[in-house]
């Protein structure tokens, strides 16, 4: 549909030039008109060691610009089938945890309000909790979860219960996502206790450690992915340190072993048919970015995401 926003073209403006906005699209004010948001959550408030994310959604931005039109695989050409601009970033608080979330979630509202559904970039995995508070309001949505690491932990430091390792714990306790609809893929790496993901796996998540992963693949393992959340609403989060170091080394928290681009890239688009009422990508740090690889590596995930996306508002209309 012409009246849908476009990028800026490449081969008239280059990409080096401009504003730098996600995909190269309009900046706009509102999510009104909106069939997906993409915004940007420049806050790492959660961090429990290597700060540096709340610089995720610029870089982000930059290296986005090498995204283009179509999918080579798909064919989906997502800003012809649906309407899609950057909305910018969230208001955040870099210097107070509680108003940060609250900030986070409040905005988040008002973009779901719209009936635009969120693509958004991180910040670090704390940020997800507030974007589910947004989403979830109907009831618990399932989840699809990629990353190294469970994050299911309960508290840090003493009894501070809100860090980038809790964000799903508090979650379930609050009604958000429905345990038995979640899936994890890629867990691995030490952890603080060899019972750490015992409660994750009592609620009735299905933790897939990187291990079986290898074993199985990614058409086995999503294929039961989506068995898991079923039609239901489901919302993807992608954690950049589910990929190894070695492709995405600007990450908070790295652990060896993990997915290649390529494998992540098949299992995005193996989402094809879940229900998603929202997305993210999260933990770009670009202090410790090489080249802006990891950068370029949040950038096109957002991008798979945001196909399939497209593909399934495309789906609803037709």
């Amino acid at each position: 549909m012409t009246d849908f926003h476009q990028p800026v073209d490449a081969s008239l403006v280059p990409r080096f030039a401009g504003h730098a906005t996600f995909m190269r699209l309009p900046a706009v004010a509102t999510a009104q008109g909106l069939d997906i948001a993409l915004i940007g959550i420049p806050w790492d408030g959660g961090t429990t060691n290597r700060a540096g994310a709340r610089h995720g959604p610029r870089e982000v931005r930059s290296m986005s610009s090498l995204m283009r039109r179509a999918h080579h695989v798909s064919g989906v050409a997502p800003f012809s089938i649906a309407n899609v601009a950057d909305v910018g970033d969230l208001q955040v608080n870099p210097i107070n945890l509680t108003d940060g979330l609250a900030l986070i979630q409040r905005g988040m509202t008002d973009i779901v309000a719209t009936g635009a559904i969120p693509l958004s970039v991180g910040g670090d995995h704390l940020t997800t909790l507030p974007v589910l508070r947004a989403v979830a309001t109907g009831g618990p949505v399932g989840l699809i979860h990629f990353d190294a690491h469970s994050d299911t932990n309960d508290t840090y430091f003493g009894d501070n219960p809100y860090t980038h390792g809790t964000p799903f714990r508090r979650g379930i306790e609050e009604g958000l996502i429905d345990p038995k609809r979640m899936v994890q893929i890629g867990i691995r790496g030490s952890v603080y206790d060899p019972t750490e993901h015992d409660w994750a796996r009592e609620q009735g998540i299905r933790v897939i450690y990187m291990e079986e992963f290898i074993q199985r693949g990614a058409a086995s393992v999503m294929e039961e992915a989506r068995s898991i959340v079923g039609d239901g609403a489901t919302y993807v989060t992608f954690d950049v340190d589910s990929i190894d170091p070695s492709m995405a080394p600007g990450t908070g928290t790295p652990e060896i072993g993990g997915f290649t681009t390529r494998e992540a890239q098949e299992m995005l688009r193996l989402l094809a048919g879940v229900n998603i009422v929202g997305a993210d990508v999260v933990e770009v740090a670009p202090p410790f970015d090489v080249g802006g690889m990891t950068a370029l590596v949040g950038a096109t995930m957002m991008f798979e995401l945001l196909c399939v996306m497209a593909d399934m508002i495309d789906a609803r209309r037709r």
